[in-house]
């Protein structure tokens, strides 16, 4: 996708993936401005550990509490987060969602959940489920939240059982934000089958596979489907415009990814 937005515009540039274990995470960041590299993206687990290597942050990333976005600037790290904004352009463009005023459950409550749960309080749905296996960051997930957007109101539950439940049959958007259903986890979902209602929109952060578990399972009891793809090209084009300082051909990154080509009808990034 990267590249081929480089090669569109002429860049001489190059985006390549970089194995990094949570030991080495300090020794590769503190190495990116040494190496010239112009900027990176942060994914699963280091979204939140990177904070502790960085020089700055912007406002976003500040209140999230994680980054995956990072710019290197006058041999400074600066982090953003454009996770929120991915999530919140692809439910409205590519979901065809009505966010504002909307009740919306978040499965998960690393950085991906954070980033989706204030970007979500910002746009104004009237509420937030945040439900996790372990609880206790769930609840610091839901306070924190409430705390920065006190007119949403944010919850956090268990996720599994009855509550969760009837949690979903109230709500309009099931944002999916855990590895569950990729990798090692593939086949698997978080959510019951049984809990899912045609009246919801499902989406799943995960772009391989690109129809999870969860997907199949919320297309068969005729939900509406949104998979992680669209918000990659989201997050990307912003991650992009930070690092060149050139506006993103989304239509190349949307064709690269297998995505319908047109840039969606509307405000540029709904400001």
């Amino acid at each position: 996708m990267h590249n081929a937005a480089f090669a569109a515009l002429g860049l001489n540039w190059c985006y390549l993936a970089f194995q990094v274990s949570r030991d080495h995470l300090g020794d590769a960041l503190r190495g990116l401005a040494p190496l010239g590299i112009a900027g990176v993206n942060v994914t699963v687990p280091h979204k939140e550990a990177a904070l502790a290597y960085l020089d700055e942050t912007d406002e976003d990333a500040r209140a999230i509490g994680a980054v995956n976005t990072i710019r290197v600037e006058g041999g400074r790290l600066i982090g953003h987060n454009t996770d929120g904004a991915g999530v919140l352009e692809a439910l409205r463009h590519d979901g065809g969602a009505q966010v504002e005023g909307a009740r919306a459950v978040i499965v998960g409550a690393g950085g991906a959940a954070r980033g989706a749960a204030f970007a979500l309080a910002a746009a104004g749905v009237a509420s937030i489920v945040v439900a996790n296996r372990n609880w206790g960051r769930a609840a610091a997930l839901a306070e924190s939240t409430h705390r920065v957007f006190p007119s949403c109101a944010v919850d956090a539950l268990p996720l599994e059982g009855a509550r969760i439940e009837a949690a979903l049959r109230d709500a309009a958007l099931l944002i999916h934000a855990t590895t569950v259903g990729g990798g090692a986890q593939r086949g698997l979902s978080p959510i019951a089958p049984d809990a899912l209602h045609p009246g919801l929109l499902v989406m799943d952060m995960i772009y391989e596979p690109r129809e999870t578990a969860l997907l199949r399972d919320a297309r068969e009891r005729r939900c509406r489907t949104l998979g992680g793809l669209a918000m990659l090209v989201y997050q990307g084009a912003r991650a992009f415009e930070i690092w060149t300082g050139r506006q993103a051909p989304i239509g190349v990154m949307r064709e690269a990814l297998g995505l319908p080509p047109e840039v969606p009808a509307g405000e540029r990034w709904g400001r």
